[in-house]
């Protein structure tokens, strides 16, 4: 079973910059797994975030984080990231690293695994 956990929240002012990370806990690799990150705000649905295929070819971005995140991955190291810049008030929510056996899918109905989540937020 892939065990995945996130680190990196906290509080930062808007404009600020966060990094967080995933990583997989129970030994397992995830080199053939597409990666994701999503986020839910209180009283609001989850929603995706961003996503990188198995090999970080490929990435995907919801359009409103667009040119202030970027996701990568090192598969040696089991591990996801999430460089978030000229963060907002409006990025703060609870952020969940996914795994899927399937292609880069924004749904969350698409992913396995996920992580417990770490919370971000962005004072104004």
């Amino acid at each position: 079973q892939v065990q995945l956990v996130e680190s990196g929240g906290g509080l930062v002012q808007a404009g600020g910059s966060l990094r967080l990370s995933c990583a997989e806990a129970s030994g397992r690799t995830i080199s053939y797994l597409a990666m994701g990150w999503f986020r839910q705000a209180p009283g609001k649905v989850r929603e995706f975030v961003a996503g990188i295929s198995w090999n970080g070819l490929s990435t995907s971005y919801a359009d409103s984080v667009k040119a202030r995140f970027t996701i990568s991955r090192d598969n040696a190291q089991k591990m996801v990231y999430l460089q978030m810049n000229s963060l907002k008030p409006e990025d703060t929510a609870v952020y969940y690293c996914a795994a899927s056996g399937r292609p880069i899918a924004t749904s969350d109905r698409m992913y396995d695994y996920w992580g417990q989540g770490t919370q971000v937020t962005v004072s104004s």
